[in-house]
């Protein structure tokens, strides 16, 4: 699950400042179950728009904004895109991608993109992967201290915990902690002496 916060509604219509004539295309799976580009959503952001002076000339929500097959599919529920000279996504950075990489007009984003995160036990779990692409989750009890630490700390904790509460934010429980226990838990405490390279992500 791609975890997202919807942006200020004063940012969205400065995106939109040039712009008229727009379609709105939500997402029915991350969005949704973030209440970020569900259809509550879609259709509350499209009335703000219309009482914000814009014209919104349609909606639609795939089943998934990140998997868009092409712009006929978009038409398919909704001919009225047609007739959109721009499209706000209410969706992840990858569906806004997604549809841009099929529409011919201006594409635009509603959400911010936070981080992969997921559901478990009845609870949204955020903060859960930052994609890296070496992924050593296996080592530490399949829990990341990546993107659970705000320090990204590989080698244990930073020392600055108080009662297993994080240092950088005490309403989170110190993900070393968290891992300690998971370890202990599955006899797997050896792992805490495994020592990990720091790693660098940068572009080449």
């Amino acid at each position: 699950m791609i975890i997202t916060s919807a942006k200020p509604f004063e940012e969205i219509l400065s995106l939109l400042k040039n712009e008229d004539d727009i379609f709105v295309i939500g997402c029915n799976v991350c969005a949704a179950k973030l209440k970020t580009g569900g259809e509550p959503e879609v259709i509350e952001m499209c009335r703000r728009l219309e009482e914000s002076g814009k014209h919104v000339v349609g909606w639609t929500l795939p089943t998934a904004a990140c998997s868009i097959r092409s712009f006929e599919s978009l038409v398919e529920k909704n001919e009225k895109i047609n007739d959109t000279s721009c499209i706000l996504v209410m969706g992840c950075g990858s569906g806004v991608s997604s549809v841009a990489n099929v529409a011919e007009v201006p594409v635009y984003g509603s959400n911010d993109t936070l981080s992969l995160g997921g559901s478990s036990g009845g609870k949204l779990l955020s903060q859960q992967c930052v994609m890296c692409g070496n992924c050593t989750i296996s080592e530490y009890g399949g829990l990341c201290p990546k993107s659970q630490c705000p320090k990204g700390l590989l080698n244990g904790p930073c020392g600055g915990a108080v009662n297993g509460m994080c240092e950088v934010n005490r309403e989170n429980n110190c993900v070393w902690s968290l891992i300690y226990e998971r370890l202990k838990k599955i006899k797997r405490l050896d792992l805490l002496y495994v020592v990990h390279a720091p790693q660098e992500h940068g572009f080449k």
